[in-house]
């Protein structure tokens, strides 16, 4: 089954490849997408015929974590930050959270949490996954925000991760994964981009005061 996976060439290289210092892509994805995880194989982290059965691309990613479903209904997004002094991944995750959570709750979203190491929550059910990855000076981070997707579309093509936050506890997606819409939060898709927009201008003029 390896040769399921393809080369990845989604839009948020353009971010990475980028010359600037501090930068964000929004995508929201025109199909379904499967991305696996830098350590993930199909064979260990899909359900394989069910993917095959309906023509369902793969990718894998360059960066840590476990394997995501992408649909029209998410909002992914990318930043690329470059700094002599980046601090440690888990601080850097907190920090986004913290500027994320600051943002959407001006939206109207209600009981936004940071879980896990990087994981964004209402209540006690996961809205957003997010993975880093570090090369010298430059920090590639992409997450992607569950909007309004059923979440029997995530576990009819994911297995259950082998690596899981102490927060899950064992759940079965559906019992793990929300979306915005599902916990009753109705809000214009472009409103939500924007929140995430600010959330990162927020974070990159407190990166940029700090380094400078």
């Amino acid at each position: 089954m390896t040769n399921l996976v393809q080369k990845y060439d989604l839009p948020d290289l353009q971010v990475l490849e980028s010359d600037s210092n501090f930068g964000i892509t929004f995508w929201q994805p025109d199909n379904i997408y499967i991305i696996l995880g830098r350590a993930n194989s199909a064979e260990n982290s899909l359900n394989t015929q069910e993917v095959v059965n309906d023509g369902i691309k793969v990718y894998k990613r360059p960066t840590g974590g476990e394997s995501v479903v992408l649909s029209p209904r998410m909002l992914v997004f990318s930043s690329k930050i470059s700094s002599e002094s980046l601090g440690k991944p888990k601080d850097i995750f907190r920090l986004i959270n913290a500027k994320l959570i600051e943002e959407l709750s001006k939206t109207g979203i209600k009981n936004l949490n940071s879980k896990g190491i990087s994981d964004l929550s209402i209540g006690e059910k996961k809205i957003l996954g997010s993975s880093m990855y570090l090369n010298g000076k430059t920090l590639f981070y992409h997450a992607v925000l569950n909007i309004s997707e059923e979440i029997s579309l995530i576990s009819k093509y994911l297995k259950h991760p082998k690596r899981e936050p102490d927060y899950r506890n064992g759940r079965a997606h559906d019992d793990f994964v929300t979306s915005i819409y599902k916990e009753g939060f109705i809000i214009d898709k472009e409103l939500i981009k924007a929140s995430v927009e600010q959330a990162f201008g927020n974070l990159f003029k407190e990166l940029g005061n700090y380094m400078n």
